[in-house]
């Protein structure tokens, strides 16, 4: 089995790999580096490595010129400040013109744990995922983060990876599929469908698992990506098995959920739920106190399973 590692330490290990293939791969950083673990590409290239410090903008406006000139920069710092103070370059100087630039924002969703609810970017999902032209990849584990940056590379235009700081198992293997925008089924089941992403994709095997010990067959669908979202597999899990849940570490607005809900609108007789973060921010803590505060754990998500099976 693969090694458990934070998520940014995945992408950052996956950066100087990538790198050291392709030397248009370049990283700018808002003096975040050791957080963000780009330190890690820096110390392997420090002439493709820019640090902004705090001024996010600036950043992101300068690596829309480094695209402009063929370069592949990976923009980085905090989801917050990101995808929240850097927006309106984002949208302008990036999106609006189709620049090749690729977000890897760290620190994302209620996992960041005891810094509190001023630094939990629980709504970065719905903010990128709105931008016309923007990828969004949710990676669940180290694996599939080295495969999302490794796509973000191929895709030519704007993308958005989201990375969980904490330390996670593999629960993917390395040769699994992945091609963005193509869900990866990952259980069986005609009873009912679970659709997750991210840190929530773990949760939901423990869940299936649960599940199964009452005697339901649950089919869980790792939505690694919320944008473009794979329709095709949502709507066929939903005929399939007549019953839908979907699982986020992110808002329930704007997200995977909504992202669900909109491709299966106007299909009769599919019951639906969403479990996310509901209308409110979150709070300091540690990320299990808080998945279980929020109700994001596998318990919690077995247990709507089956209320949603009775109605």
């Amino acid at each position: 089995m693969s090694e458990a590692k934070s998520l940014r330490t995945a992408y950052g290990e996956a950066l100087v790999k990538f790198g050291g293939e392709n030397e248009k791969v370049v990283v700018c950083d808002a003096d975040l580096s050791h957080a963000t673990m780009t330190g890690i590409f820096k110390a392997k290239f420090p002439e493709r490595f820019f640090n902004f410090g705090i001024a996010e903008t600036n950043m992101v406006c300068a690596a829309a010129g480094m695209a402009y000139e063929g370069l592949i920069p990976f923009v980085s710092t905090f989801a917050l400040f990101g995808a929240g103070r850097a927006y309106e370059q984002i949208r302008n100087s990036v999106a609006y013109v189709g620049a090749n630039v690729k977000f890897a924002l760290t620190h994302a969703g209620l996992s960041v744990g005891e810094d509190g609810g001023s630094h939990q970017s629980i709504e970065d999902i719905a903010l990128m995922r709105v931008l016309p032209g923007m990828t969004v990849i949710v990676p669940c584990d180290p694996i599939e983060t080295e495969k999302a940056v490794r796509a973000a590379i191929e895709i030519n235009g704007p993308v958005y990876l989201r990375i969980a700081r904490p330390v996670c198992q593999c629960i993917t293997a390395g040769n699994d599929s992945f091609i963005p925008g193509k869900a990866n089924q990952l259980a069986q089941g005609n009873d009912i469908a679970i659709f997750a992403t991210g840190l929530m994709v773990p949760e939901a095997l423990e869940a299936v698992k649960i599940l199964e010990g009452s005697g339901i067959k649950a089919s869980l669908i790792n939505f690694h990506t919320i944008k473009p979202f794979d329709k095709t597999a949502a709507i066929e899990a939903a005929k399939a098995t007549g019953a839908v849940l979907t699982a986020e570490e992110h808002s329930v607005i704007g997200g995977l959920g909504s992202a669900a809900a909109e491709s299966l609108a106007g299909l009769d007789g599919v019951k639906f739920a969403r479990i996310g973060i509901e209308d409110k921010f979150g709070k300091s803590g540690t990320p299990p106190e808080l998945f279980e505060e929020y109700g994001l754990t596998a318990a919690h998500i077995a247990e709507t399973a089956k209320k949603l099976l009775q109605k």
